[in-house]
C-alpha cells in the first residue's frame, strides 16, 4: 500500500480539511485530493464525507485510519533504523514544543545541557499554550510535547515527566503573605489568570472545581496570555495569580513576590511529555528523555 496515500489520507483526517492538510504536508490541495481519490479507488469505498462544512471519516474510514497510523509508524521507525546505526556520537535535530510554564525555566535549562554534552544535535523548541503545542505534536509537526495538562486527544499519548506546584502568589506586604487563605477571602480578591488553553489554568479550575468553586465565581480582572506578563502585574500589585512554583523560584526568594497558600486547595501537577501515538522515537528524542528524566530526578 502507498505510504504516500496513507500520509494523505491521514493528514485530512486529523485536520478534517484537504487546505489545510496540504498546508501540513507542503503540497498543492488538488494532491492530496488525488492521492485519497486513489486510495478509496483501490479500497473499493468511500473512507471520507465530504457533504459537510468539514470532512469527516466514514465507519471504513475510521478503521483504515487506525491501521494506517500504525503502518506510518513502522515505516517512521523503520527509516530511523536506517539512518541512525545506534552507534558514535549522536547527531541530528529536536524538534520539540513546551507550554509556557515549563518553558519558562525548566526546560530551557535542560535543553542546554543536553546540547552542550551533544553538540552534532540542534536544538529547535516552539514555546506556546498546551492545547497549541498538543495540536501540533498530533499533526507530527513536533516529535515531542512538554505540558502542564494532559488533554485527552486521540492522536497523542502522554507520559509522566517530572513534578510542578501551582502556588498562589501576591506582592510583598499583600494581606495575603504568608497565610493561610480561605476560599471566601479569595473570592473577594482580584485574580490574574493566564488566557484559555494554559496548562496552570486548567489545573486551578479543575482544583477549585473539586471544592465546588468555578473560576466564574472569582474576582477575575485581567486575563493575560503569557506567564512573565502575569507574573510582572502580580509583582506590579494588580492582584494575585496562581502560577507554577518553578517559574517564579527566584522571584521568591529575592522577595519580589510572596506564596499564601489557600486552605483546601491542592494544585500540584504533573508535567507531561506528550508524543504522536504510534510514532516512534528518533534516537536523537530517546537520548533527551533518558537525560532529561535523569537530570530532572537529581
Amino acid at each position: 500500500m502507498d505510504t504516500r496515500q496513507l500520509a494523505a489520507f491521514c493528514a485530512v483526517v486529523e485536520r478534517r480539511s484537504f487546505s489545510q492538510a496540504a498546508d501540513r504536508l507542503g503540497v498543492t490541495q488538488p494532491a492530496v485530493s488525488l492521492q485519497v481519490r486513489a486510495l478509496e479507488k483501490r479500497l473499493g469505498t468511500q473512507l471520507l464525507d465530504r457533504s459537510g462544512r468539514r470532512v469527516e471519516p466514514t465507519e471504513a474510514g475510521w478503521r483504515l485510519y487506525r491501521g494506517a497510523q500504525r503502518m506510518l509508524a513502522l515505516e517512521d521507525q523503520l527509516v530511523a533504523e536506517v539512518a541512525a546505526s545506534g552507534e558514535g556520537a549522536l547527531a541530528g535535530d529536536l524538534v520539540l514544543g513546551a507550554s509556557t510554564g515549563p518553558a519558562a525555566v525548566v526546560v530551557p535549562v535542560v535543553l542546554g545541557e543536553f546540547q552542550r554534552q551533544s553538540s552534532d544535535v540542534r536544538v529547535f523548541l516552539t514555546v506556546s499554550d498546551t492545547h497549541s503545542v498538543v495540536e501540533r505534536v498530533a499533526a507530527r509537526e513536533l516529535e515531542l510535547g512538554i505540558v502542564g495538562a494532559a488533554r485527552r486527544h486521540r492522536g497523542v499519548r502522554f507520559e509522566p515527566f517530572f513534578s510542578d506546584e501551582v502556588i498562589l502568589v501576591c506582592p510583598p506586604g499583600h494581606r495575603f503573605a504568608d497565610r493561610a487563605v480561605t476560599l471566601s477571602e479569595l473570592r473577594e480578591e482580584p485574580l490574574i489568570l493566564m488566557q484559555e488553553g494554559a496548562g496552570v489554568r486548567q489545573i486551578v479550575e479543575d482544583a477549585l472545581r473539586r471544592q465546588g468553586i468555578r473560576l466564574r465565581d472569582l474576582d477575575v480582572r485581567l486575563e493575560l496570555g503569557l506567564q512573565e506578563s502575569v507574573r510582572r502585574a502580580v509583582e506590579a500589585g494588580y492582584g494575585v495569580t496562581f502560577i507554577s512554583r518553578t517559574a517564579v523560584e527566584s522571584d521568591l526568594e529575592a522577595g519580589r513576590l510572596t506564596e499564601a497558600r489557600v486552605e483546601g486547595l491542592e494544585a500540584t501537577r504533573e508535567i507531561s511529555l506528550a508524543s504522536a501515538t504510534g510514532r516512534a522515537r528518533t534516537r536523537v528524542a530517546d537520548a533527551f528523555v533518558a537525560f532529561a528524566r535523569e537530570r530532572l530526578s537529581s
